[in-house]
């Protein structure tokens, strides 16, 4: 399968920046945060990466910049190649803690950000590598707006006509199914809670920059009540690099009064980024995306309205091979332990140029073609090889 909703990608806590900061770096403006009269009419459209995190467009310093909406980002930040390009002085800002391990950050004095009704000015701005691949795609990204900018206001994001919109806190524009919503005390994230069959797990991250649907401590994992399902593994991606975790289906999560049947989820390895964040776990995209969603974490509040995603079923892959898609080709980035493709011996590395006889185009994401990774079991694939030869798979069930 390709990588969306399986790419929980950006979950960067950058380290206190006053504390690091260059000596040289001039003091910023005081910080100032608006939000327009008319914001309720300022929706901003958006697109979901092949990462499946959220990407607009908003301005910074009256220029377009592309934008990823995070929750589970404390503070935002713009890359160092749009800063580079812009002329902007850029101090040390310290290391940052993210899913792959540590990063080298910087730190500017704040810009006039815009994003639909809001304003943001003064400050500081953190400054960070983004690289293309921690979207899972081609767009190099401008810019990650986090918690620090949202928090103050209602955010609510209509997945079903792509797009979003900052309220005042305390609005409530549509009824729905709620749950606790509340800000970590040092890191101020986004945090809820959610229920496994009896097993009740808190804190829960609530993630807009992860692509995942649910991602579980091993700790909180090994206090689920009951039998657990089957697991396999995938492999994610950030600005730190990869990770890889183990990957199951649970039959049914419950977030406040909105419940998900079959629900993916990432297990993170021990000391993963949960544990040290002090979570339990990660509520992603994958999850909010079933739902027309109201985050106030102010208001105490998440408000999930029920759309015809709600149900949907998972999809599992029934090939498992984790795919990046080019140009002309398809590169194997994971093969996920216990699937037909490991036992026929395919590696990370591996390009396949046509798939029964098709092959592979630019547009080969957008065509039915492309959901073979976890087309219906007994199929049998024949894939073509960058190399030359061709490979048979069969789908099988494997998690």
């Amino acid at each position: 399968m390709t990588m969306r909703r399986l790419l929980p990608l950006l979950a960067l806590l950058p380290a206190p920046l006053g504390a690091a900061m260059a000596p040289a770096m001039p003091l910023p403006l005081p910080d100032r945060t608006t939000l327009s009269p008319d914001a309720e009419a300022q929706w901003v459209s958006f697109d979901l990466t092949p990462g499946n995190q959220i990407a607009f467009t908003m301005t910074i310093d009256g220029r377009p910049a592309l934008a990823i909406l995070d929750t589970g980002f404390s503070q935002s930040v713009i890359s160092r190649r749009w800063a580079s390009a812009a002329g902007l002085r850029i101090g040390d800002g310290g290391r940052g803690i993210g899913v792959g391990g540590s990063v080298a950050m910087g730190a500017t004095n704040g810009r006039t950000l815009v994003i639909g009704g809001m304003t943001k000015t003064g400050g500081r701005l953190g400054v960070l590598d983004l690289p293309t691949s921690a979207t899972g795609g081609t767009a190099a990204v401008d810019a990650v707006i986090g918690s620090d900018l949202l928090r103050p206001y209602a955010l609510d994001i209509d997945f079903a006509a792509h797009r979003f919109r900052l309220l005042p806190s305390g609005r409530m524009p549509f009824a729905g199914r709620s749950a606790p919503l509340s800000l970590s005390g040092r890191d101020q994230l986004y945090i809820s809670e959610m229920r496994v069959g009896d097993t009740r797990l808190r804190p829960m991250i609530v993630d807009t920059g992860d692509g995942a649907t649910i991602t579980v401590s091993t700790d909180a994992w090994r206090t689920i009540d009951g039998a657990r399902p089957a697991t396999t593994t995938t492999v994610s991606y950030s600005v730190a690099g990869p990770v890889q975790s183990d990957l199951t289906v649970l039959p049914e999560v419950a977030v406040g009064d909105a419940t998900l049947r079959g629900a993916e989820t990432l297990i993170e390895s021990g000391g993963g980024f949960s544990t040290r964040m002090g979570a339990a776990g990660r509520i992603g995209i994958g999850f909010l995306q079933r739902f027309r969603v109201l985050l106030d974490p102010r208001a105490g509040r998440m408000v999930m309205a029920v759309t015809p995603d709600t149900d949907r079923p998972a999809l599992r892959s029934t090939s498992g091979l984790l795919l990046a898609t080019g140009a002309d080709r398809l590169r194997v980035l994971h093969v996920m332990r216990g699937s037909p493709a490991a036992a026929a011996g395919w590696k990370p590395g591996d390009e396949i140029c046509s798939v029964d006889g098709t092959a592979i185009s630019a547009a080969y994401a957008g065509e039915p073609i492309a959901a073979w990774p976890a087309a219906a079991p007994g199929r049998v694939v024949r894939l073509g090889m960058c190399g030359g030869g061709v490979r048979a798979l069969t789908l099988e069930s494997f998690y």
